[in-house]
């Protein structure tokens, strides 16, 4: 992950602060926490102090262990309901109601 700009200029310091996750609720706070520490450590020795909350940054915002997880479950119904342990009505559960979140 990309810590900083390639190419340092004016321009990517003044626009460098359009682009975070600050304006929402999930990855916010983590964010402020990978940034701080960062700060601390500074960007080269940071990366290695703090990796672990680096490498949790970059979860909450790709979601890649959640999408494995998914689809580890869905394939385990499928296969189930192809080896006949359920029925289709089984397959899967009800939606959420449209107002539900």
């Amino acid at each position: 992950m990309s810590l900083g700009p390639f190419l340092r200029t004016p321009f990517t310091d003044l626009t460098g602060c359009l682009i975070n996750h600050q304006t929402y609720e999930k990855c916010g706070k983590m964010e402020m926490e990978m940034m701080e520490c960062l700060e601390a450590y500074g960007v080269e020795r940071g990366q290695k102090m703090c990796a672990d909350i680096i490498a949790d940054f970059g979860e909450c915002v790709g979601v890649q262990k959640q999408l494995k997880r998914f689809h580890a479950m869905r394939n385990e119904r499928l296969k189930q309901y192809y080896f006949g342990d359920r029925k289709k009505e089984e397959l899967f559960a009800d939606p959420p109601r449209v107002d539900a979140f």
